[in-house]
């Protein structure tokens, strides 16, 4: 039986059908701390940004006092121009006047089709019964309320002791399509109860990112809408984690938390059926090792051998050799694993250097391209 991720100490969540998507379909998520919380965030790179994505940037400005997250899947209001950053401006309006709190408290995040307007009309009127059902057990609701084309729903909870406490991480994630690690791939919203200062949330989450959602991809395809948000409340009454030994703990276990969800997006990816783990070592450096990386598993030729299970190792060499990283054909070595299971390793080693990396992806099958095909 798959476990439901737990809320940390002052966090709720909530769950409704606004009729943004079907009828009946859970499409519109809460998330809120009793507690003002501190935030740190990090958001897609790509210049079509959506409104949403602006609009947290803008509130995070604000340093701290933050206290909710509303989110809806159906619609990415994205490439919606003015009439778009209106809405997304109402939605957290919407929401802080329900919860009693000041509008740049609340982050606001969009996933779904691009280029359509928001139904501000619906959303406006679910919020009332979406604030109203707020509750420690409704995380399960809301992380399914946040899925598009998800096969299911991406959640997990860890517990560390620092400073005689028990702190707590839970995030939540979506994402199955158009992921590729450039910031960040998907919604995940990361919720702490631990007394973190704001410099070390930043730092923390940037690691984190880093070595997770900026290691995996599906398509090789940027959303507009990435988002990932990490919220603190201090309720677990630890001393406040600034560096050191509790930094840390609370590292590792927000490390522990995102790249099992990132994993997860990954086993979900549409169409997939191989998970793929790339090695690259011997590099000159991190950064190299990872352009080898993902050269490798953006590759569609590469992709479909492994969905065929064909040992072709030699769409590997050619991928490394295109990437533009340093290398020596000569000291190139590739191991590529038994593709017979639902996992795959592929180990290559350029003999150049000390870097290395690690990234994770997934095949290229016929279903990924009817799913794609249809989807608007």
């Amino acid at each position: 039986m798959k476990k439901i991720a737990i809320l940390p100490k002052g966090f709720k969540a909530a769950a409704v059908a606004a009729g943004i998507k079907r009828p009946g379909k859970l499409d519109l998520a809460l998330f809120y701390s009793e507690a003002p919380c501190r935030a740190a965030g990090m958001f897609t790179t790509n210049k079509v940004t959506a409104a949403p994505v602006v609009v947290c940037k803008r509130h995070l400005k604000k340093g701290s006092g933050f206290y909710a997250i509303v989110a809806n899947s159906g619609n990415a209001n994205a490439f919606s121009g003015k009439p778009g950053m209106d809405d997304a401006i109402a939605m957290a309006r919407s929401a802080a006047a329900c919860l009693d709190v000041e509008p740049h408290s609340v982050f606001v995040a969009s996933t779904g089709i691009i280029g359509k307007r928001l139904p501000m009309q619906k959303i406006r009127s679910a919020m009332p019964g979406l604030c109203g059902t707020l509750s420690a057990r409704g995380i399960a609701d809301a992380t399914r309320a946040i899925m598009t084309t998800d096969k299911f729903s991406k959640e997990l909870t860890v517990r560390v002791k620092i400073g005689g406490k028990i702190v707590t991480v839970c995030g939540v994630a979506k994402g199955a399509g158009m992921i590729s690690p450039t910031m960040a791939t998907m919604f995940a919203f990361l919720f702490t109860d631990a007394k973190i200062s704001g410099t070390a949330l930043k730092s923390a989450l940037r690691d984190s990112v880093e070595k997770s959602y900026n290691c995996i991809t599906v398509d090789g395809c940027m959303s507009t809408n990435d988002t990932v948000i990490l919220m603190a409340n201090g309720c677990a009454g630890n001393t406040e984690i600034k560096s050191g030994k509790d930094l840390a703990l609370f590292q590792k276990a927000l490390d522990e938390v995102n790249l099992t969800l990132a994993k997860l997006m990954v086993k979900d990816g549409e169409g997939a059926s191989k998970f793929i783990t790339i090695r690259v070592s011997g590099a000159r450096n991190r950064a190299e090792a990872k352009t080898a990386c993902l050269a490798i598993a953006n590759s569609n030729l590469f992709k479909t051998a492994v969905y065929g299970e064909n040992p072709n190792f030699g769409r590997i060499a050619a991928a490394v050799g295109a990437s533009g990283c340093a290398m020596d054909e000569r000291k190139l070595k590739i191991k590529l694993g038994p593709l017979g299971g639902r996992e795959v390793t592929a180990d290559v080693r350029l003999g150049m250097g000390a870097g290395e990396c690690t990234v994770y992806a997934s095949d290229l099958t016929p279903e990924y391209i009817k799913i794609n095909a249809a989807y608007n």
